[in-house]
């Protein structure tokens, strides 16, 4: 189990989808008849297991984890008994907004954020680099 582990865990840390692809592969041939359960589950979320080789290379840490979501909150979570005994909604709100402000002051600033308006009017990336820079990489390589 233990190196079945270590193949799922290395799946998604490949530098491009291709290689990706040709390590789930070996995965599945190693592991088919043992682990069938694994196998059909990887196959199952594929595509969303991959998705992020269509954005920035430099954004790939952060869409690999869930904690950006889960860290603001855990500050939060341990006062909500405190945030019910206040009589006001709004009090309570504004305790909770609080926290959240104080937490934000120890956020990481986003790996590659001066790509996000890229990203966000749909610029194709195509394993983390984008297509117009691909274009001009593969023209200083001719």
């Amino acid at each position: 189990m233990c190196n079945c582990r270590r193949w799922v865990k290395r799946i998604p840390y490949a530098e491009t989808r291709a290689e990706c692809e040709r390590l789930r592969d070996i995965f599945i041939d190693h592991y088919q008849k043992d682990y069938p359960k694994a196998v059909e589950k990887i196959l199952s979320d594929w595509d969303r297991m991959v998705t992020f080789y269509s954005f920035p290379k430099e954004h790939w840490t952060h869409l690999r984890t869930t904690n950006v979501v889960e860290s603001p909150f855990s500050s939060v979570r341990l006062r909500t008994d405190a945030a019910k005994r206040f009589k006001k909604v709004q009090n309570a709100t504004a305790m909770i907004w609080k926290l959240l402000q104080v937490a934000e002051n120890n956020f990481r600033s986003l790996k590659g954020f001066w790509l996000l308006p890229d990203v966000y009017k749909g610029k194709i990336c195509v394993d983390g680099v984008m297509k117009d820079e691909m274009m001009s990489l593969e023209r200083m390589a001719a």
